[in-house]
């Protein structure tokens, strides 16, 4: 499973909603890791590594379709494969 040469190489922005443009099928067969500021973070649902935010899913807050609303952080994105 740490084989590097089969992985497809992380894209600048991802997105984990399969409705987004910026979803990418290929990259979540692998487990995906990202590092805000030099922390681990878990929670991510989307990320932009060239304009350095994630976004994060609101504990609470539900839009109009019953999704999480998104807060976004900014700061050092790192993205890698675990």
């Amino acid at each position: 499973m740490t084989d590097t040469t089969s992985q497809p190489a992380l894209p600048d922005r991802l997105s984990g909603n399969p409705r987004s443009p910026h979803h990418v099928v290929e990259c979540f067969n692998y487990d995906i890791g990202i590092r805000l500021n030099g922390k681990e973070r878990f929670d991510v649902d989307e990320y932009c590594i060239s304009e350095g935010w994630v976004k994060i899913p609101s504990p609470k807050a539900l839009d109009r379709r019953g999704q999480p609303i998104l807060i976004t952080l900014k700061g050092t994105v790192e993205a890698f494969y675990k």
